[in-house]
Formats: C-alpha cells, sequence, structure tokens
C-alpha cells in the first residue's frame, strides 16, 4: 500500500485498510479474536488492513458490526470497489489491446462489435444522464476500441452472445435494423466467430454476468467479469481456468455459428416486414 506524503493522494482502498486497521487497534482485539468474532480467516483479514485485498460486501457489514461504526466501512467499501473499477478496467484495456485470442459471453452487445448510431442510443440510458459532450466522448471511447479488429494480426474472437440480448430491440427500428446486420456482416469476418446462445439452454454457471477470456502471445490469460455497474479483473491462473470451463460448456450448448447467422437474419427480416 502506498504510503503517505507532502502532496499525496490517499485512495479510498488506501483510506479503507487504513480505517479498518485503526478501529481495531481501537478495539483492543487481535486478529485471531476478531477472526472469531467475524468467522472470516484472520490471514484474510490481515490482507484487507494491509490493503491487499478489496474484500466483499458482507465482510464489511460484518465488521461494521463488530466495530458498532454503523454503515462506515461499507461506504468506504463502496467508494474503494469504484476506483477499483476503474483501475480493473484500464488494465482490461490493456490486455484487450494486446490479446491475441478474446472469448466473450455477452448478456449485452460487445462494444467491439455495436455500431455508432447503437452505442449512441444506448450509452444514455443510465440514471444520469450525459450531456452531449460526455456522450460523444464516451461513443468515441467504446467505437474507438474497434481498431484492434483492424490491425493486421487482429486477434480471434468468439462471441457468444445471449438470446435475451437480441429480443430486446430498440426503439427505433433503423439503428436497429442497421446493428443486427452489422453483427450479421462481423460475423462473416474470418478471425470473428458470432454465436447465440438460446434461452432454452437454461441456467449456467455463468449467468448475470458477461465474462472475456483473454489470452496473450506468450500463452497467459486473464478473465474480466462486467456487470451493469462494475467490473472484476482475475490474473489469477487458476481461477481464469475454471472461468474458461464454464465457458466452454456455453459453448456447447450455444447454436452452430451457421445456425447464429440465420437466427440473427431472421430477426432482421421479422424486424423490416
Amino acid at each position: 500500500m502506498a504510503t503517505e506524503g507532502a502532496g499525496a493522494e490517499e485512495s479510498a482502498r488506501e483510506v479503507l485498510a487504513r480505517e479498518s486497521s485503526r478501529l481495531r487497534d481501537a478495539s483492543g482485539m487481535s486478529l485471531a479474536q476478531l477472526a472469531e468474532e467475524t468467522r472470516y480467516d484472520r490471514t484474510y483479514l490481515n490482507r484487507l488492513e494491509n490493503g491487499e485485498r478489496l474484500s466483499r460486501r458482507e465482510v464489511m457489514e460484518a465488521l461494521d458490526r463488530v466495530y458498532g461504526t454503523g454503515k462506515l466501512l461499507v461506504g468506504l467499501w463502496r467508494l474503494a470497489r469504484q476506483d477499483a473499477f476503474k483501475d480493473r478496467y484500464k488494465s482490461f484495456m490493456w490486455y484487450e489491446a494486446r490479446a491475441t485470442v478474446m472469448h466473450k459471453y455477452m448478456m449485452v452487445l460487445p462494444g467491439l462489435l455495436q455500431t455508432e448510431d447503437y452505442a449512441k442510443a444506448v450509452l444514455p440510458s443510465a440514471p444520469t444522464p450525459l450531456c452531449e459532450e460526455e456522450l460523444e466522448e464516451a461513443v468515441a471511447t467504446r467505437i474507438g476500441r474497434q481498431e484492434i479488429l483492424c490491425r493486421a494480426t487482429p486477434p480471434h474472437i468468439r462471441v457468444i452472445i445471449d438470446e435475451s440480448v437480441l429480443m430486446r430491440p430498440l426503439e427505433d427500428a433503423e439503428i436497429w435494423q442497421a446493428q443486427l446486420a452489422h453483427l450479421m456482416a462481423s460475423a462473416d469476418v474470418p478471425n470473428i466467430v458470432l454465436q447465440v446462445l438460446p434461452l432454452s439452454a437454461g441456467v449456467h454457471d455463468l449467468l448475470g454476468g458477461s465474462p472475456s477470456l483473454l489470452r496473450m502471445a506468450d500463452g497467459s490469460a486473464v478473465a474480466y467479469l462486467e456487470g451493469n455497474k462494475s467490473g472484476e479483473l482475475i490474473e489469477d491462473a487458476a481461477e481464469v481456468a475454471q472461468y474458461r470451463l464454464s465457458y466452454e460448456r456455453l459453448w456447447d450448448l450455444a447454436l452452430a455459428p451457421c445456425d447464429s447467422v440465420a437466427y440473427i437474419k431472421h430477426l432482421l427480416e421479422g424486424s423490416t416486414a
């Protein structure tokens, strides 16, 4: 954890770690006693106080109960998590720009395959409205990621799109039709494989999130789990391997690439009828 110095700005994660340590000292409890009170491992709690782990909300709730601090640590954890999301997203972008193989399961249309008009339509859907300049910047950032598709040696990409995404069209029929047509065109690109996971596949291990599995030229791999308001970068090889196993099961359940394109074509023809 970074040390404080003149003019140094302390991150929310550092504040959370420092406050966690201070509260335990003030309580007079040892790590072993705190572990007994919260039922969390002492080594784990020590890593929280050192800023090595960000933990989960329920851990912060347990600590707030023990210290009688209301929702203090939960609030600090929320701020630290937002900071971590920004940092991890930057790291994800770094990996994405260097990946040679990408496997994605998406419960939203992937930014790499969105049209500019579609991005303009969906980005303002957040509760906090974007001004015109902010929207333009957000769209430019999202569409700018697609530059990796135009590299001399672009990555090999397999995208499995949940059928629920395709059953939720935009109000603007022309933009939606153009987006569907763009998906079909993308599927014709040699390095892109597009599949649809039908609702009939039922409940599965990756339901509720949109993981991206990225493999680098040196064989190393990372996973990025993207939620509606959060993201988590996973670099641990064993954890990444588990997500790959879950992804490969979806691979088997998804429609074949040719059937997936036929399904999207059917939606396109139905929307223009």
